[in-house]
């Protein structure tokens, strides 16, 4: 059965308001925003934010999940795209900081300050430092790395990942979520070439 033209118009309208409105969020922040900011912002009534969301807290943590579904993915698509261990592995981290980058400093420190939506970050943040760990332990199995303890390299990872999403890494060296994943990234797999 097909969908109506009107739910098909809805899901879309739907789809198009997420959008704008995680763009707004990415680019500004969402701290400093009430409901009508927002509505205003993106040219719609609250009525219609509320088929979104019960509450302005709801549509941070919808759109924190619409971000990190699409950059999911963005990433393993990019990831499926190459051969080889050591290239996965740094596709997937470069691709993981280019997720970022369309994430202001005020969207970061909004997300951090924010329990709910922090805790979408965390649980992204676990789900790819076990796809790193994946990854490697792939590689080890191909021979493409050293016999390294695929669940230490991963723990590694995993323990910047949460510096890194925790703010501690862009504190103690001044590098944004994006580059420290690179960085991550470089190191990781320069340490585990075979």
């Amino acid at each position: 059965m097909q969908p109506s033209s009107a739910t098909t118009f809805g899901t879309a309208r739907r789809t198009q308001l997420f959008d704008e409105l995680l763009a707004l969020f990415l680019s500004e922040g969402f701290a400093h925003l009430t409901l009508d900011d927002i509505a205003a912002r993106l040219r719609c009534s609250k009525s219609t934010l509320y088929t979104l969301a019960d509450s302005k807290d709801g549509l941070v943590v919808a759109a924190t999940v619409h971000f990190f579904r699409g950059a999911t993915a963005a990433v393993e698509s990019q990831v499926a795209a190459v051969d080889g261990a050591r290239e996965r592995i740094t596709t997937y981290l470069a691709a993981v900081g280019r997720a970022l980058d369309a994430a202001s400093a005020q969207f970061m420190a909004d997300l951090g300050a924010f329990g709910p939506a922090r805790e979408v970050y965390e649980t992204n943040t676990a789900i790819a430092a076990q796809r790193v760990q994946e990854l490697i332990a792939d590689g080890v199995a191909a021979g493409d790395f050293r016999d390294v303890h695929a669940a230490f390299a991963g723990e590694l990872a995993a323990t910047m990942m949460v510096g890194i999403q925790q703010g501690r890494v862009r504190a103690a060296t001044g590098l944004d979520d994006a580059a420290a994943y690179r960085e991550l990234a470089a190191i990781l797999t320069g340490g585990i070439n075979a």
